[in-house]
C-alpha cells in the first residue's frame, strides 16, 4: 500500500469537507458516521491536518472542521504530506537492492514512468476535483460492512 489507512481516511474525509465546503463547520461525528471510520481514529487524522492548516477547527457545542482555504487551492499531495510526511515512492518491483539509473532491473524504466506519473497526479490533483467527482456519484467513500474496513 503506497498510503497509510491514516492518510486514506484523512482524504476521504477532505474530500467530504470539500463538497459541503459552503456549509462551513461539519462535526467529526458526523464526518466519521458518514464514512464508517471510529471518531478517535479520525479526529487523531484530522488534528494534523489541522496543524498542517489544512484544515481549521473550530472547540464547543456548534465545532466541528472545515477546510482553511478553498478547495482548489488544497492538493492530494498537500494531505499526503501533512499525515505520512511525504508520499512514498516504491522501490523496485523485484525487490532488488542496487536496482537504479547505473544498474536498472528489467522493470526499472517502466516503473520509474509510473512513479514519475503518480507523482505528477498527487501534485496536480486537487480536493475541488476530487470533490466534483464524488458529487457526479464516482466513487463512493464509505466503506462497506462486507469488506471490514
Amino acid at each position: 500500500m503506497l498510503l497509510s489507512k491514516s492518510c486514506i481516511y484523512g482524504l476521504r474525509a477532505s474530500i467530504l469537507l470539500a463538497k459541503d465546503e459552503s456549509n462551513g463547520f461539519i462535526t467529526i461525528r458526523d464526518l466519521s458516521d458518514e464514512l464508517n471510520i471510529s471518531f478517535h481514529f479520525l479526529t487523531k487524522v484530522l488534528q494534523k491536518l489541522t496543524r498542517s492548516e489544512i484544515l481549521e477547527s473550530f472547540k464547543g457545542p456548534n465545532g466541528g472542521v472545515k477546510l482553511a482555504k478553498p478547495a482548489e487551492q488544497v492538493t492530494f499531495k498537500e494531505i499526503v504530506i501533512s499525515i505520512d510526511g511525504r508520499f512514498y515512492k516504491v522501490d523496485c518491483p523485484l525487490g532488488l537492492p542496487a536496482c537504479g539509473e547505473l544498474a536498472p532491473c528489467p522493470l526499472h524504466d517502466q516503473w520509474e514512468e509510473l512513479n514519475n506519473r503518480i507523482q505528477n497526479m498527487i501534485g496536480s490533483v486537487t480536493l475541488a476535483e476530487l470533490s466534483d467527482r464524488q458529487k457526479r456519484g464516482k466513487p463512493n467513500l464509505q466503506f462497506s460492512a462486507q469488506t471490514g474496513s
